[in-house]
């Protein structure tokens, strides 16, 4: 050794010797353990508080009665009083738009879906797909006559790509839309469609003859009272119980030429709508992930087995420790890929990596969250099995797991195995 240093050049030596002592470091916060809410700005954590304190009044006291029965009821007051929160269409601008950040909506969605997944698709579909579809895609005028009413509730959107037959591959579509003079006729049927009998606007996509230019598949805004258009609720379920789904059956109907979304053409339009949907879920998934190990460690803090809380059994805190690491993680993979997002940044296959990620290790939070709770953990009185019977759906929807592996997958290797 000569005693030079390590690194020579422009760099200058520290201004304070490595031996200062730090600052008295905060207590360690158990909902926050590795400090994401710094990454926060005081309108960013006042957005947070202010839906939290929403879900928490309005949602949490009837949730389980609503799931258990089957039903959403007063889904149009939930959506005005959304509106009203500026939750509906937020991250986009004008029209009566919250105009927020892509973190902002996603912080909303999380403390949403905290609440439940049923709620957290309300809105995504309201403001990710069918606002979005008509705010990115759309005419000014159809804007105007939408988008306003939209924003605050007034009116409820549902978004129809997924149809009986056709799920994962959109391109298979069998809805056609034929011209017939100036106008469009729409025959098919679009399932498995959240608020499809509440809407009162429908953003459907259906193929076309007009092929030319990749035009062969097109959006159209279709009024929900338009003749030949019916939407019977999809009952049954076992998954998203308080949420309303819906069959759109088109008989027929006819459409002005000024329906169609002007700017969308192909599959580039749908999937573009379903890229800003999923985002919504990296972070929704953290909401029920979260609302379910809480209720894990408040359950493992007071319940007593062999004399003590079973919180102090080593086998119980590997348990809540694993749940936390995969839980702060996820939020902080939302929170980069919201920043990337407000950046412009933001790849699809990025949003993929969130929704596999997240989804897939909310899933498995619930479900260790249930054996903590033992029996309890099927009880409707806490929270676990209804976001574990939830997840289930948002697993497949805005795409499978095998979906966004394969688009991984092409990503890392450059070779296309989707077909």
């Amino acid at each position: 050794m000569t005693g030079q240093p390590l690194v020579s050049g422009p760099c200058e030596p520290p201004e304070a010797p490595l031996s200062v002592k730090p600052s008295k470091l905060p207590p360690f916060d158990p909902a926050d353990p590795i400090g994401i809410d710094d990454l926060l700005d005081p309108e960013d954590l006042a957005i947070r508080d202010t839906v939290r304190t929403w879900a928490t009044d309005r949602v949490l006291p009837h949730i389980a009665e609503w799931y258990e029965k089957g039903e959403l009821p007063g889904i149009r007051e939930l959506a005005r009083e959304l509106g009203a929160l500026g939750a509906l269409g937020m991250p986009l601008q004008g029209y009566g738009c919250a105009g927020a950040t892509a973190v902002q909506y996603g912080l909303a969605c999380l403390e949403l879906e905290a609440a439940d997944s049923g709620i957290r698709s309300l809105v995504s579909v309201q403001g990710s797909l069918a606002m979005y579809a008509i705010h990115r895609f759309g005419s000014e005028e159809q804007r105007r006559r939408w988008l306003p009413g939209m924003a605050a509730g007034e009116i409820i959107g549902c978004f129809g790509l997924t149809e009986p037959d056709h799920g994962s591959d959109p391109a298979g579509m069998r809805t056609r839309a034929e011209r017939d003079g100036t106008d469009w006729i729409l025959t098919g049927r679009k399932t498995w469609i959240t608020n499809g009998s509440v809407a009162g606007v429908a953003v459907v996509w259906a193929r076309t003859d007009d092929t030319a230019g990749g035009a062969g598949i097109r959006g159209f805004v279709v009024p929900t009272d338009t003749p030949g258009f019916s939407a019977p609720e999809i009952r049954h379920k076992w998954s998203l119980r308080a949420s309303v789904t819906s069959e759109l059956v088109l008989d027929g109907v006819r459409l002005p030429a000024d329906a169609v979304l002007p700017e969308a053409t192909g599959l580039r339009g749908p999937l573009s709508c379903l890229g800003h949907a999923r985002y919504g879920i990296v972070w929704g998934a953290m909401g029920a992930a979260r609302a379910s190990f809480e209720s894990a460690l408040d359950y493992a803090r007071t319940r007593e087995q062999f004399g003590r809380p079973i919180g102090g059994f080593q086998l119980t805190q590997a348990k809540l420790a694993d749940m936390a690491v995969e839980l702060h993680k996820g939020i902080l993979l939302a929170h980069h890929l919201g920043r990337r997002m407000d950046a412009g940044r933001l790849r699809p296959e990025q949003v993929s990596f969130g929704k596999l990620n997240n989804v897939r290790e909310a899933i498995g939070i619930c479900r260790t969250s249930r054996t903590i709770l033992g029996a309890n953990g099927i009880s409707l009185e806490y929270p676990v099995m209804r976001h574990a019977t939830n997840l289930e759906s948002v697993l497949t929807y805005e795409g499978t797991v095998e979906m966004h592996q394969l688009v991984l997958g092409k990503a890392l290797t450059g070779l296309d195995a989707f077909r």
